[in-house]
């Protein structure tokens, strides 16, 4: 995915609605709102048909001129509410990864956390080893400072989330995640033991897909859930922040699918101890 979702496109739009309405407010046109800002006089069209995204000053220069200055705050605010819906991984890891693995409130407010992955062990489930190695392949690809280990151990404090018997956890993989390798046999057999580890936790459901298994859905990017009102979903080029709720529910939609085609606790165990074996 290489464009933001319709709900930037929406949030952007909302701004540029504001924004608007407030040049009607004070009875001007573009053209004349573009001279009192000193700005070319499509400039004025574009933001207000959200072609052209108004930096903060921009939206102080707009307030000014329409004579409503004290609306400017809230509006920039909004602003930033709606850049946060498509962050770029190459700006959010641009010192390093260890920024990106936080423990943030979001994760602290969550009471029923759904995650689907299709090609690596979920974040938070991960060893440090499995974590180190697969953090050090992204900052070698995204050509960012290598701070893999630093970064894999804010990655495992967030992860204490999992203890917290007030919380649920519903985890989705494809089985074909249990066989590719981010670190040496070593590595990958602490990272299987790890979770039949966590299938121990009365709080966490673990679902593996198998191979074998007849589609109902077919694979996706890996997304989570969060109150079934909010969804995060990892591209290759951002982090992606769903709200709009017809959009939240195509993943829950597409969550509940994925499920039925899932096995759990004692076939789960199976695949993933073959899948310990295979790596020897």
């Amino acid at each position: 995915m290489s464009s933001p979702s319709s709900s930037v496109q929406e949030a952007r739009k909302v701004i540029a609605r504001r924004l608007r309405d407030i040049r009607l407010d004070a009875e001007l046109n573009g053209r004349e709102l573009a001279k009192r800002c000193d700005w070319h006089p499509a400039k004025a069209s574009r933001i207000e048909n959200a072609k052209t995204r108004p930096s903060e000053k921009d939206i102080r220069d707009w307030c000014n001129a329409c004579g409503a200055d004290s609306q400017a705050a809230d509006i920039i605010t909004a602003a930033r509410e709606a850049e946060s819906l498509y962050r770029e991984w190459r700006l959010l890891h641009r010192a390093g990864l260890r920024q990106g693995q936080v423990h943030t409130p979001l994760y602290k407010r969550t009471r029923h956390m759904k995650v689907y992955c299709s090609n690596v062990i979920p974040g938070l489930v991960q060893t440090q080893g499995y974590a180190e190695r697969l953090l050090e392949k992204i900052a070698a690809f995204r050509d960012v400072p290598n701070d893999s280990a630093s970064a894999a151990e804010a990655r495992l404090e967030r992860s204490r989330v999992l203890h917290d018997g007030r919380k649920r956890f519903a985890l989705l993989i494809e089985e074909d995640v249990l066989y590719y390798k981010y670190g040496d046999a070593e590595t990958m057999a602490g990272q299987h033991g790890h979770l039949l580890e966590i299938m121990s936790l009365p709080n966490v459901s673990l679902g593996i897909i198998p191979r074998t298994a007849t589609r109902e859905m077919w694979t996706l990017e890996g997304f989570l859930i969060f109150d079934d009102s909010r969804v995060q979903v990892e591209t290759l080029s951002a982090n992606l922040n769903v709200k709009i709720p017809h959009e939240v529910s195509l993943y829950l939609r597409a969550f509940e699918q994925l499920s039925t085609m899932a096995v759990h606790g004692a076939k789960a165990r199976e695949l993933i101890l073959r899948a310990m074996d295979s790596q020897g």
